[in-house]
């Protein structure tokens, strides 16, 4: 019983306990980005992109952007702050915002006057603030961020460095209290400039700050914080600012923004916006996993670095040995050395490894000269086998063309037997039968001296060979056999001449091979059975041997295979005859291959390079 009661307390219990629910199931993939400077300049665009790239880099799912530009800068008091709040707190009414991220003091501030009414419990991230800001601000726990440490005493002492044996040092800025980033340095200004000249035209007009920036005395460094107007209607960004002043200034300019150092200055202490937004990413991205803000503290920024200009460098003298330590030195023309450093280095172990390959490379040419004669060598010998085969199976057929001529030579000897060995013997007819006596010997000759070309074992021969030639004696040593078989032989030649180097042997042996597996292939064939050799130009740099015949043709699965050793369908046949013709073409730089015709039976066609003349 006491058990039971028990098992029930523990399910009550269960069902009671809320589920857990995480943070990050409740907290929006959506981010307020508000900007106290305006959206249009360099920096708001380099925070912009950074905090993009880093919300994109480390999220799982799609995160939306909301930018703001509060323009502080140009736009103060209460009637300003007011209709800000009045327009946000309509067009973001039925938005549902997972993090809150600020950019300034200034608009840090609002925030902190607005979050309760406007984004009630959401959670902020704050950048740009320097520590004397964010200490006067006293934020609650579930507000953090990244603070900046932007000191004037920098910046003089980047003025140091680059102007030897400083004097005089020049502020240029927007008044102080409408400063982004750098209002404190209003109050550093007595303690960092201790024992310099002082010209402050922070607050002055452009056309002022112009006039004067352009006679300034030697010994003297600008210190550029940021303008925003020409104190006379005209509203700038701090970039187009800078620009007048640098197109008038006669002394170095030192600057607190990494914007500013492509457009004339020599560079300084900066604040790199792109680290400034991939700060803000990173804190934004642990809060909308789930992270609290409350639980994430406070910590000193790493976006400040010292980045100087070296064409700015070279204009004043100023070296990288001037410089503070761990500096970047951008837009250097790298000298001869770091231009071509790699280059050199590649020339000089292309040198070193040249030497040693060439030996290498010679003994491996000599024996790859031996490894092509011996390939060659080997190809003969098979060559030679294949033609011994070839030359068994036409065995009947050379007796045949023998028989005849021999025939006709017995029958006149006896015939002029007969003649002389009469009383009056006609010496006319004698004469006679003995011109056909030698013209029949001369044929047989003939026979046995294309036998023995055809049989002779030599070394591969590479030179020119006439193709219409060949491809002419193929066929007449075949007509006899042809006749035997019942195939009508057809050669075309090409009207153009077709010289290719080669070994002539060899590539007769190719041709026969060809008409000869034509031949077996219509030995099935009742009648009508013929084969056509044509030579053609193609291209004006090959040429091409084609052999087709009248037979069924090649099955379609089989046209890859003809050409493989030992594939045959002949009943007696070694498989290698065709094989040998691929190798013998390659050899030759050459291709051959098989199709079927659409009027029916198969073409054998091999492509040759042509001799060059």
């Amino acid at each position: 019983m006491g058990d039971w009661i028990s098992a029930l307390l523990m399910s009550v219990a269960v069902v009671l306990t809320p589920l857990p629910v995480t943070a990050q199931e409740l907290r929006s993939r959506s981010i307020l980005v508000l900007d106290q400077s305006q959206s249009t300049g360099p920096f708001f665009l380099q925070v912009f992109s950074g905090l993009r790239a880093g919300i994109d880099g480390g999220a799982s799912a799609h995160t939306t952007l909301f930018s703001e530009s509060l323009d502080l800068s140009r736009f103060d008091g209460d009637a300003y702050d007011e209709s800000l709040r009045r327009h946000f707190s309509e067009k973001y009414r039925d938005k549902d915002i997972g993090v809150i991220v600020t950019m300034g003091a200034g608009a840090l501030e609002l925030v902190q006057r607005w979050r309760d009414e406007l984004w009630p419990g959401i959670p902020v991230v704050f950048g740009m603030v320097d520590e004397i800001d964010y200490a006067r601000l006293k934020l609650p726990n579930d507000i953090t961020g990244s603070t900046l440490k932007t000191r004037l005493a920098d910046s003089i002492g980047v003025a140091r460095a680059v102007v030897p044996d400083l004097e005089t040092v020049v502020f240029v800025g927007d008044h102080w209290d409408r400063q982004n980033i750098f209002g404190s340095w209003g109050l550093e200004i007595p303690k960092a400039t201790a024992g310099l000249n002082v010209i402050d035209l922070v607050g002055a007009t452009m056309a002022e700050v112009r006039r004067r920036v352009e006679a300034l005395p030697a010994r003297s460094a600008i210190i550029y914080s940021a303008m925003y107007s020409d104190g006379e209607g005209t509203y700038y960004s701090p970039a187009k600012a800078f620009e007048l002043v640098a197109e008038k200034a006669n002394r170095p300019i030192i600057v607190a923004a990494e914007p500013l150092v492509a457009l004339g200055s020599i560079g300084g202490s900066v604040v790199v916006p792109g680290l400034v937004g991939a700060d803000a990413a990173k804190l934004a991205s642990r809060i909308l996993h789930g992270e609290p803000a409350s639980s994430i503290p406070v910590t000193m920024s790493q976006a400040v670095k010292p980045i100087f200009n070296w064409l700015q460098m070279q204009r004043w003298g100023v070296s990288g040995s001037d410089l503070p330590p761990g500096s970047e030195i951008r837009f250097r023309e790298p000298n001869v050395w770091e231009k071509y450093r790699w280059q050199s280095l590649s020339v000089a172990a292309a040198l070193l490894i040249q030497a040693g390959l060439i030996s290498i490379l010679l003994h491996e040419r000599h024996g790859r000269a031996i490894a092509e004669r011996e390939s060659r060598n080997r190809l003969a010998e098979l060559a030679h086998a294949n033609r011994q085969a070839t030359a068994g199976e036409l065995t009947s057929t050379i007796a045949h063309e023998l028989n005849q001529p021999l025939g006709t030579i017995l029958t006149n000897a006896e015939t002029a037997e007969l003649i002389l060995s009469s009383p009056a013997p006609n010496l006319s007819e004698v004469k006679e039968i003995l011109a056909d006596i030698r013209r029949d010997d001369i044929r047989a000759s003939e026979v046995i001296h294309r036998m023995r070309s055809f049989l002779r074992r030599t070394p591969f021969e590479d030179k020119a060979v006439d193709l219409n030639d060949t491809v002419r004696k193929v066929f007449d040593f075949l007509s006899v056999q042809a006749s035997v078989r019942k195939v009508a032989l057809y050669f075309e030649p090409s009207r153009e001449p077709l010289q290719v180097k080669g070994d002539q042997v060899q590539l007769q042996q190719v041709i026969m091979n060809l008409v000869v597996n034509s031949m077996d292939a219509m030995a099935a064939i009742p009648n009508g059975r013929t084969v056509i050799g044509r030579t053609e130009m193609n291209g004006g740099s090959s040429a091409v041997v084609s052999i087709s015949d009248s037979g069924p043709g090649i099955p379609t699965e089989k046209l890859n295979e003809v050409f493989d050793p030992f594939f045959t369908t002949k009943q007696q046949g070694m498989g290698i005859g065709l094989s040998i013709s691929r190798t013998i073409v390659q050899a030759h730089n050459g291709r051959i291959w098989a199709e079927n015709q659409k009027e029916g039976g198969a073409v054998f066609r091999l492509s040759l390079p042509l001799a060059l003349s």
